[in-house]
């Protein structure tokens, strides 16, 4: 169904690109600085509808995407940019049915890609340090789904303490960390992981991202890691004047991956000299716990 209907939400946005979405309720309105728009004219209309405000101004009535969502929903933590969910959701194959594990939900942007890529019949299991952005992580999922989903369960605590996860152990297709220090949580995201389950881990620095490499080489029972950077740069495009936009969001962060091996086996390992200087006089290797 394409039509509007009360409980629906709604992005309202003028000819500038200025949006703002509403919840349409009866008897509700909208008010803009050039007039305000009536839920009751909303209702009825197909998705993408053409309304005016009381002076007469269009506005542009769409239903809005998950993208939007995210970008506008409310923050605790920062949260991570549609398209770093749609390439965590690729690489780490997540696939509907899947039970999926994320520590580090920060305002559940994430979440919400999640729960769409396995299903109904999926789980995911998300782990937050902070209460605070816990509560604001439900709340946001619950606005955009319109209910708190059976199928997610948010934990209070860290995921490698407080025996928060032992009911998970060896249950587990998916992992995806976001936070400070995953290195920390990479012998617990073995014992979560089934055999050959992905490990999917989204850092901001590259001192994370060198710490978070040779921490999983070191335990030498994961497969080799691949990591790359998420850049992306728009474009602007009217007549002939198509070039790069002038602001961008450019580096948002790495994404790597590795998957867990059967119990008691070791990677394969190509077996090559390190690369000059890769571990200078000053580099130790990192503490495991």
């Amino acid at each position: 169904m394409t039509k509007f209907e009360y409980g629906d939400r709604v992005q309202v946005s003028d000819a500038k690109g200025n949006k703002r979405t509403v919840v349409l309720t009866e008897g509700g309105s909208y008010h803009t600085h050039k007039g305000a728009i009536s839920h009751d004219d909303i209702v009825g209309l197909d998705d993408a509808s053409i309304v005016n405000s009381t002076s007469g101004t269009e506005y542009l009535a769409i239903r809005p995407l998950l993208l939007d969502h995210v970008l506008s929903m409310p923050r605790g933590a920062a949260v991570i940019y549609p398209r770093d969910s749609a390439s965590i959701i690729v690489e780490a194959d997540i696939f509907p049915g899947a039970v999926v594990v994320e520590a580090g939900v920060g305002s559940g942007g994430l979440s919400c890609y999640l729960l769409r890529a396995i299903g109904e019949e999926g789980f995911l299991y998300s782990f937050e340090r902070r209460e605070d952005f816990a509560l604001t992580a439900q709340k946001n999922v619950d606005a955009y789904i319109g209910k708190t989903p059976k199928n997610w369960q948010v934990r209070v605590g860290d995921l490698q303490e407080d025996e928060l996860a032992n009911d998970l152990f060896g249950k587990v297709d998916r992992i995806v960390l976001d936070m400070l220090a995953p290195w920390e949580c990479i012998k617990t995201a073995f014992s979560l992981l089934k055999p050959g389950g992905v490990l999917c881990i989204y850092v901001a620095t590259t001192t994370q991202m060198s710490r978070t490499a040779e921490t999983i080489r070191l335990l030498d029972s994961w497969t080799p890691v691949r990591a790359y950077e998420l850049l992306t740069r728009g474009w602007h495009l009217e007549g002939l004047s198509v070039r790069p936009e002038h602001r961008m969001v450019g580096h948002t962060g790495f994404l790597m991956t590795t998957r867990r091996m059967a119990d008691g086996l070791k990677p394969l390992v190509k077996r090559s000299k390190p690369a000059p200087g890769a571990y200078g006089q000053d580099w130790t290797p990192p503490e495991i716990e």
